[in-house]
């Protein structure tokens, strides 16, 4: 197994992509500890990953406050004794032009997105550098590459900043066999995608060159990648998993 004797967090891991990535690292060996804010979904999730014969712990929180961070890697230092990956899922996203936008919407989403991933680096790096190690991974957005009518500036803007910390922590943390890489999504099947109009569906299809939309293993198989060996000589990438709608 790619990841056995690793402990992962994954944060935002109640449903969609950070369920599937949660349950991906643990199908691959991973002990975890699973943040959300939904504590029924992550204690089903949790009884799927103890299923696989992994280990699981669950903690709630707001992932805008620095407090949460604290705890969950508190969580995973107490019972496990180390943490050598991190998966920063949790985020949020408004759809609403810039006029329409509430400047504490605004504020919120960038709390969320930007400012509670860098809690979690913040929180984790001590124990990574400690042991000289550790993979983090970023779950930013292809929104945060190109302009996207249908997303609030606000989240566009959080994902970009998330892309530059990738870069900047991947290249502070370099001497210290600290690895720090982002996925970015674009079109993926989620509870968020049942809720399209089939003509919107259609519409989005049109614009994706692999004429599908993506689905959440598709996302989780590519954490998994940056999350394990495979990926030794790769750091401060912000790789896209969607489906060719944004290339570069």
């Amino acid at each position: 197994m790619l990841l056995e004797n690793k402990v992962a967090i994954v944060t935002g891991a109640s449903r969609g992509i950070g369920r599937s990535i949660a349950l991906t690292l643990a199908n691959q060996g991973a002990a975890l500890v699973i943040h959300g804010t939904n504590v029924d979904l992550l204690s089903s999730l949790a009884s799927e990953i103890e299923m696989l014969g992994q280990k699981c712990f669950i903690v709630t929180g707001d992932a805008a406050l620095p407090e949460t961070a604290t705890e969950v890697v508190n969580k995973a230092i107490e019972n496990f004794g180390q943490i050598d990956i991190l998966v920063n899922n949790a985020g949020i996203n408004m759809r609403s032009s810039t006029l329409e936008m509430a400047i504490d919407d605004w504020k919120r989403v960038l709390d969320v997105n930007l400012n509670g991933t860098l809690y979690f680096c913040k929180a984790v790096l001590p124990y990574m550098i400690e042991r000289k190690y550790g993979k983090i991974v970023n779950v930013s957005s292809a929104t945060a590459k190109t302009a996207h009518r249908n997303a609030a500036p606000s989240y566009g803007a959080s994902k970009a900043g998330v892309n530059y910390l990738t870069m900047h922590l991947a290249l502070e943390m370099s001497s210290n066999n600290v690895y720090v890489n982002a996925v970015c999504p674009g079109p993926v099947e989620t509870d968020m995608s049942l809720q399209w109009t089939e003509e919107y569906r259609q519409d989005v299809m049109a614009r994706i060159p692999l004429q599908k939309l993506g689905t959440p293993q598709n996302v989780a198989d590519t954490v998994l990648f940056l999350a394990s060996s495979m990926s030794d000589f790769i750091t401060g990438e912000t790789i896209n998993v969607n489906g060719g709608t944004y290339m570069n």
